[in-house]
């Protein structure tokens, strides 16, 4: 199936849409779907049935242009949308030849499922029955999820709840990337709005500051985000970061990071003014080191310029750099991959991200998706693993994306040390996050667990022009760190 396939899905006596989708997605990363209650309403040879009878016995009818395959079930109630999935799933294997590596689990936090079993006192052997049993993951997939667990628990057994941490947007790049599916705007249409942004995203920051203290909230990391945070020039930097260090209290951070991000946006003077306002972690992001693939996936650097980046950043005194590739880039070979990766490795940077391609559809790389479905992706994730363990990486965080080629995942590896506590606590959805600037989202976790999200407006001219409107949602914000302030601090 391609992106224009529009898949008749039939359910008969249940509702149990969201996740018979998100298992079809596993098979038909870019497909589309047509939702009905009725066989009537099937066109086509292609289709799935789903229906659920008295007693909570279950058919499901699996067509792809043929003989129809049809299972029976029966299930307990609470039980019934996971066997309708699992039937699917099984069905779907045999008819495609495709092995979704993850199984049924369509959620994007898998090492979640791993320390919530864990926190329940199961051991290892327990956790990989539940999960390869229950799930279907094949065996190496548990092994990357359970060694991330392993990392990660103990910094989120310092955790403090009663914290937040902060999210700076800068949401601007010098060009889109053809993967791209983030809210992010070319300089050359954004520069127009450039000072009236930076001027609304700085009193966006003393207004949070200002709730900050009348809360007695700490602020325990920052993260500056995008698009690019690099694109903007050096004195607009310094004007949001000097916003940053009048309206927070840095003497208790634990983390601070920048992600300078594309090598073409990085010089001397935004280093300086990101080390000298007190970031010390950043990301150097050149994604590829292959020229052919830089310039088709629309970069305006090379390779060598990504090096450069990296070593002028070391020459000036950072020494917690992390680095983000992506496997599976239209044109690339694994071989490409390996040798990309390969010369990261030899730079030796505290942090390496690997990403896997996904095809979202705001992406402009979306609408020659099919071209992108098979391509060695798997194989450059499974060459990731080993090298960088050997190397001295650690998984220490993980999440899933729909529609990412082979159903893979991406993950954080860091040396011991250097994980970054931020993106550590943004997948365990544990601490508060403070959104501020365009597209930024502030994510509220209340003491009983209940999570409250807030959405600023996602375009420049949006954001300025409602500023004021947009600024009335920050009662909810004082209300929850206030909430906060009763658990107990570590």
């Amino acid at each position: 199936m391609n992106n224009d396939s529009k898949m008749p899905i039939v359910l008969i006596g249940n509702s149990f849409k969201y996740e018979i989708e998100a298992t079809l997605k596993l098979f038909f990363n870019t497909a589309r779907f047509t939702f009905c209650t009725d066989r009537s309403e099937i066109v086509g040879d292609r289709y799935v049935v789903a229906e659920v009878s008295d007693n909570s016995v279950f058919t499901v009818e699996v067509c792809l242009g043929s003989e129809p395959v049809v299972t029976y079930g029966k299930a307990a109630p609470d039980k019934l949308e996971h066997e309708i999935c699992r039937a699917i799933f099984h069905t779907l294997c045999r008819l495609t030849g495709i092995r979704p590596p993850w199984g049924i689990m369509t959620g994007i936090r898998p090492v979640k499922k791993v320390t919530e079993l864990i926190e329940k006192g199961m051991d290892r052997e327990q956790i990989r029955a539940e999960l390869t049993e229950r799930f279907e993951l094949l065996p190496d997939k548990f092994e990357l999820a359970y060694m991330t667990a392993e990392n990660q628990l103990p910094i989120l057994e310092k955790i403090d709840r009663s914290a937040a941490s902060l999210y700076v947007s800068i949401p601007f790049c010098p060009t889109r990337c053809s993967y791209c599916s983030f809210v992010s705007h070319s300089m050359d249409s954004a520069r127009k709005l450039m000072p009236e942004y930076i001027a609304a995203l700085c009193r966006e920051l003393e207004i949070v500051g200002d709730i900050v203290r009348e809360t007695g909230t700490k602020i325990d990391t920052i993260y500056f985000g995008g698009g690019t945070p690099t694109s903007i020039s050096a004195d607009e930097l310094r004007a949001v970061m000097e916003a940053v260090e009048r309206s927070f209290d840095l003497g208790s951070i634990r983390e601070y990071s920048v992600e300078a991000g594309r090598p073409d946006t990085i010089t001397e003077e935004k280093l300086r003014v990101i080390k000298e306002l007190g970031a010390s972690r950043i990301s150097v992001n050149p994604q590829t080191l292959n020229d052919d693939v830089l310039r088709v996936i629309g970069r305006q650097h090379s390779g060598e310029d990504a090096i450069r980046a990296f070593e002028l950043a070391r020459s000036l005194g950072f020494d917690n750099i992390n680095t983000d590739l992506i496997a599976g880039l239209p044109t690339e070979s694994a071989e490409s991959f390996r040798n990309t990766l390969d010369r990261i490795c030899e730079l030796s940077p505290e942090s390496i991200t690997v990403h896997t391609l996904t095809l979202k559809r705001s992406a402009a790389l979306f609408e020659k998706s099919s071209a992108n479905i098979e391509n060695p992706a798997t194989e450059m994730v499974d060459y990731s693993i080993e090298k960088l363990i050997s190397c001295g990486y650690l998984p220490y965080y993980m999440y899933r994306q729909k529609n990412t080629i082979d159903n893979l995942e991406n993950v954080g590896y860091a040396k011991k040390g250097f994980e970054s506590w931020y993106n550590i606590f943004i997948m365990d959805e544990t601490q508060t996050i403070l959104g501020a600037g365009c597209a930024a989202s502030t994510k509220l976790v209340y003491p009983d667990g209940k999570i409250s999200r807030i959405h600023n407006y996602k375009f420049p001219y949006e954001y300025i022009n409602r500023f004021d409107e947009l600024m009335t949602k920050k009662t909810e914000v004082t209300e929850c760190l206030k909430k906060i302030k009763s658990i107990p601090q570590k």
